[in-house]
């Protein structure tokens, strides 16, 4: 063990129980998106990496843009260590603090961090609240090894932002165009049995359906959005049958998916219904063309629709995430946390694909070479991501984090490979 690397280790073990801590302080504050209202979450957690001596930085961002993306309030954070002379690589570590509302079911608290059985319970614990600790104490254990000798040249960057769970679009990319950073390379939030190193996109669209109004005494004076909206499903779900035919190359990724989450419409029960909507959910493989599955689908729904007499559709997108797929320079950080994490965890590290979309996708497109690796199990299945009773292995938190700091250590100072 490199002395470097005894530093690492020495700083993590003894603040084990302090890392819990702030991560079930930052558990107990919710962050739920939506509704959104996230700047207190982020408030608080910049007193905290305070407390810790790190200097972060508040960035909100303007009101209009975070009313446009369907959210109350939200401040992104940014903390900034340079090492040595600071010419070396600078690399970003993000995670969001924003969750998924915790819906029912729960065994637990979803916001009381309880700890049982070596896993912490609550919701955003494992996405990707957990992160938030696997990073900054990363970044504390590198400032100690430094105090110790090691030497080390560059920066390292808390990107800590509030916007996923509705798109990410005043998260990471809004740091970028406002200037604020601009790393060499960047890790993202993911598990500690894999490295993430492509993902699904995705389109989200709105389609609303038009018909007219009549009496149910007399249903034909009206024209039924409600009949006509049902065969429109019809033929988007036999679509979504064929989409288990395409198949990715990606492994770690299936097939295409698609889904009707969302559903309204209707005046009355004795009224012929003028207008129904929904929203549909369809996950881009790396495989394909964003733009061609939009236009594509889109193309499927007007036809549809074009066979109801007196029926007008309109479509409108909502969201279209882009799918991350590896850029150069993306195989030094698989190569570093590689290393570390199979001499820690004891096991086999794949390079995979994963059918989420996620925030580093953001930095990709910026031509930032990234990649996903943090605290958690194997996946989102076993942390019971977006679901009731979502949890972290405490150990796969220390491990994740102890990993995360020699890959830095390793890329700020490659002699310690």
């Amino acid at each position: 063990m490199s002395e470097t690397h005894a530093a690492i280790h020495a700083f993590l073990a003894e603040h084990r129980t302090e890392a819990e801590r702030f991560l079930a302080e930052i558990v107990r504050l919710p962050s739920d998106n939506p509704p959104g209202n996230c700047a207190p979450h982020a408030r608080r957690t910049a007193e905290l990496l305070r407390a810790m001596g790190l200097a972060v930085e508040a960035h909100p961002v303007p009101a209009d843009l975070v009313r446009a993306n369907g959210m109350t309030s939200c401040t992104n954070l940014v903390a900034r260590v340079k090492f040595g002379s600071g010419r070396g690589p600078t690399i970003a570590l993000n995670a969001h603090g924003d969750a998924v509302p915790p819906g029912a079911g729960w065994t637990a608290d979803p916001y009381g961090a309880e700890i049982r059985d070596g896993r912490m319970y609550g919701r955003g614990v494992a996405v990707s609240k957990s992160d938030f600790a696997t990073y900054a104490f990363a970044l504390r254990a590198l400032e100690a090894a430094a105090a110790h000798g090691a030497h080390l040249d560059g920066a390292v960057e808390l990107h800590f932002t509030y916007d996923e769970e509705v798109g990410g679009a005043i998260g990471p990319p809004w740091l970028l165009r406002q200037g604020i950073t601009r790393p060499d390379f960047a890790i993202s939030a993911g598990f500690a049995y894999a490295i993430t190193t492509a993902h699904n996109g995705c389109l989200h669209l709105d389609i609303e359906v038009v018909g007219r109004s009549g009496h149910a005494a007399e249903p034909a004076q009206g024209v039924d959005a409600l009949e006509a909206a049902t065969a429109i499903l019809s033929d988007l779900y036999a679509l979504r049958q064929r989409y288990a035919n395409v198949k990715s190359k990606v492994p770690g990724i299936d097939s295409p998916t698609l889904v009707v989450g969302l559903i309204a419409g209707g005046i009355n029960t004795n009224v012929v219904p003028d207008r129904v909507s929904f929203r549909l959910d369809r996950r881009i493989i790396p495989d394909e063309d964003p733009a061609e599955v939009e236009t594509t689908l889109v193309r499927e729904i007007e036809r549809s629709g074009a066979r109801w007499p007196g029926i007008t559709v309109r479509v409108r997108r909502i969201l279209l995430a882009q799918p991350l797929l590896p850029i150069p320079g993306h195989d030094k950080l698989v190569a570093a946390i590689r290393r570390h994490g199979e001499a820690i965890i004891g096991e086999t590290l794949s390079a995979i694909g994963v059918p989420i979309y996620t925030d580093a996708r953001h930095y990709a497109a910026a031509g930032v070479p990234t990649v996903l690796y943090g605290a958690g199990p194997r996946s989102l299945d076993e942390a019971r991501g977006h679901r009731a009773d979502e949890n972290l292995k405490l150990d796969d938190l220390h491990q994740a984090t102890e990993v995360v700091a020699l890959a830095i250590a390793e890329l700020l100072a490659p002699e310690i490979a």
